[in-house]
């Protein structure tokens, strides 16, 4: 809305021409997300501890986070609006790439508060059905995936790009409808399973958006992509801004999210999340980089697997306790320590993401 009334207006002052880069306003995303989550967290925290909308600990959990009982929770209504409202203000809204990104991030959320209005103000530990659950998430998912599988504009459509090779490409064919909602469910639920302790997940979505920002401007801009060899998709670029919000809003939210936390994000903020860069990866044709630059992500998801897997099997289990960020801390690592650790390894990842793109 304000990028277009402001680049509107160098016809009558030359500096507003600045509004037409991308980066200027991916700048101004970052900074308004983070503004707007950090002056307004108080205040949802309030209300969330007034409408006892906190959380509740598990018994089968870590007994270090017994004290986090009555924490507030919900808090990712706070990341998704301050992300939407950022995007609505510097992003070109004639772009169809961010309208389903704001579908996806907002569709995924209210699953989400769905899950989360269920524990929390209904008091059912069990929160929305397994079934209902996962079964809104694929409809969506579905609905995401046939917008791009349709597009007649889409010159890779179905294409699968592999990393570290120029431009080498796989036809998935009717198949590309399954594998993109795989994707966009699990990259939402694996963030759903690594927000267990105060930060981690926050941070390392953090830090997938920064890495991500820097994919989606090359594979936007025509002269970058042609020199590192990616693929050039049109219009994807606008992308950055989105990220830019994500990553502003990441940053706020970490300030009351690090441990000891005041606030957790819930699973309206970790859902939501989770299937904006999902989605984000099918857009981009960056499927296989979304598993490395979050390889934690995918590191959290396959401890729960094998957990349960082995447990099923066997009758034993493989970890102490599993998501795998549990097993360190019953292990005795302090759970300050696994998260920066955990942060570390996220970032390592991020620039070998990055590194692919040189590497090709």
């Amino acid at each position: 809305m304000l990028y277009k009334l402001f680049y509107s207006l160098n016809e009558y002052y030359s500096p507003f021409n600045v509004f037409r880069y991308i980066t200027f306003r991916t700048a101004l995303a970052v900074i308004t997300a983070l503004l707007i989550t950090v002056i307004f967290a108080p205040w949802v925290i309030e209300k969330l501890r007034k409408f006892s909308c906190t959380q509740y600990v598990r018994d089968d959990g870590p007994k270090t986070h017994i004290y986090k009982t009555g924490t507030p929770t919900m808090g990712g209504i706070l990341i998704i609006l301050s992300v939407i409202i950022s995007v609505l203000m510097w992003g070109d809204l004639g772009n169809k790439y961010i309208l389903i990104m704001i579908l996806a991030i907002a569709g995924f959320g209210l699953i989400g508060l769905a899950d989360d209005y269920l524990k929390t103000i209904k008091k059912d530990s069990r929160g929305l059905k397994g079934w209902y659950k996962f079964g809104a998430q694929i409809v969506l998912a579905l609905g995401i995936g046939l917008l791009f599988y349709h597009d007649p504009n889409d010159l890779y459509v179905a294409k699968l790009s592999i990393p570290f090779f120029k431009k080498l490409l796989i036809d998935l064919g009717w198949f590309y409808i399954p594998f993109s909602i795989l994707v966009i469910v699990g990259a939402s639920n694996a963030v759903n399973l690594t927000d267990g302790i105060d930060g981690l997940a926050i941070g390392l979505v953090g830090i997938a958006c920064l890495a991500n920002g820097a994919l989606v401007y090359v594979s936007g801009n025509a002269v970058f992509s042609e020199y590192l060899h990616v693929l050039y998709l049109p219009g994807t670029g606008e992308l950055t801004v989105f990220c830019g919000a994500m990553f502003g809003a990441a940053l706020g939210f970490l300030w009351f999210n690090s441990y000891p936390a005041e606030i957790f994000m819930g699973d309206v903020g970790s859902l939501g999340l989770g299937g904006a860069l999902g989605t984000l990866a099918v857009i981009t044709k960056q499927e296989i980089i979304l598993a490395v630059v979050g390889g934690i992500f995918v590191i959290e998801t396959f401890s729960v697997i094998i957990q349960v897997s082995s447990f099923k099997l066997t009758g034993k289990r493989v970890f102490k306790m599993a998501p795998i960020h549990h097993h360190f801390e019953e292990k005795g690592w302090p759970e300050p320590k696994v998260i920066v650790r955990f942060w570390i390894m996220g970032i390592i990842l991020a620039l070998l993401g990055l590194a692919s793109l040189k590497l090709r």
